[in-house]
């Protein structure tokens, strides 16, 4: 073979590609990039991840505001926070009890409205109780631990799921005279403390209203500012589901924070409720919380005195610039709930 008989690489013919030509059809069908995934089965010894639990019936415990106070319904009823759950909950309205009053203590809760709910079986009870007390002169953490550890754990063993709250600073939405504001933080403090307490030694569900979104917004309490509105009150139902979601609870309808179906209270129904209600209560109430601002007052200027003392001056204490401490003073104190 000569060397002009041998095919070159440069030489070899190119194949002729029509810009119009079909691409080459593939005979195998696509496969995605991304499959769905697909659950894989719970290993040997591991439990099946169980379904949401329904609610079948739910009870509420507590204080005015667990009454609804703040929500009211055309026709003069109140909604509130219980209601709000139990319809997110799906629990029919044969199978749900609130049992609270306005005015009630924790010590009311365990000894008037426990024993009915324990009656009743209820696989969720929501509790919320603690301010009255915070607001009494006989305010006393031991006898609050033992009523609050006894109804949580009553409504345990009676196979209740129980979600309990923790409190805010009430003079950040109600402004307060420096001594009462400050007596006042004292004790919610010291409730809050007995809350955690028995919270952390049952294992209670609990909403935290300090830190809860939006609480602090003055559109999530009534014009009174001593309960909350109605969307203070789907704010609150609304950290109560997603806490019982949170231990496998379903929720069919989870709360909306859209204001609707409530009454728009008038005017003259503030002034009412403020002369009949508002103002003896605050009387009451007020009385009960003074000496314990009196004696933080006190506290805070024999302080005042022994850093004088060290330092040769004469005490300035701003306490005595706050204003006096009167019957309308004592009148801005929390809400009887």
């Amino acid at each position: 073979m000569t060397l002009d008989s041998r095919v070159q690489p440069d030489r070899l013919p190119r194949p002729t590609v029509l810009p119009d030509d079909p691409p080459p059809s593939d005979p195998l069908p696509s496969v995605p990039s991304v499959r769905p995934r697909v659950p894989a089965p719970p290993a040997a010894g591991e439990p099946a991840v169980a379904p949401p639990r329904r609610v079948e019936r739910l009870a509420v415990l507590g204080d005015s505001t667990a009454v609804g106070l703040g929500d009211p319904l055309p026709g003069g009823a109140w909604r509130g926070v219980g209601p709000l759950v139990a319809e997110a909950l799906g629990v029919p309205a044969d199978r749900y009890a609130n049992v609270s009053f306005t005015g009630a203590r924790v010590g009311c809760v365990r000894t008037v409205q426990l024993p009915g709910v324990l009656d009743t079986a209820p696989d969720v009870a929501v509790v919320i109780a603690g301010m009255n007390d915070t607001l009494r002169s006989d305010f006393d953490t031991s006898a609050l631990a033992d009523d609050l550890d006894t109804t949580v754990s009553a409504l345990q063993d009676a196979g209740t799921t129980v979600v309990t709250v923790r409190f805010h600073d009430h003079g950040r939405v109600f402004r307060l005279p420096g001594p009462l504001r400050r007596a006042h933080a004292t004790r919610v403090d010291a409730l809050n403390d007995v809350v955690d307490t028995v919270v952390a030694r049952r294992g209670a569900l609990c909403v935290d209203l300090d830190v809860l979104p939006g609480a602090y917004d003055l559109d999530s309490w009534s014009v009174d500012r001593l309960h909350p509105s109605e969307r203070g009150h789907r704010l609150l139902a609304l950290a109560v589901t997603e806490a019982l979601a949170g231990e496998g609870f379903a929720v069919p309808e989870p709360v909306s924070l859209v204001c609707s179906g409530g009454a728009s209270a008038r005017t003259v129904d503030h002034v009412a409720w403020l002369l009949g209600k508002g103002v003896p209560w605050l009387w009451r109430r007020g009385r009960d919380l003074v000496p314990h601002a009196a004696g933080i007052v006190a506290r805070d200027l024999v302080r005042a005195g022994v850093r004088a003392a060290g330092t040769g001056r004469a005490p300035v204490v701003s306490l005595l610039r706050a204003p006096p401490i009167t019957v309308e003073g004592c009148s801005k104190t929390n809400s009887s709930r």
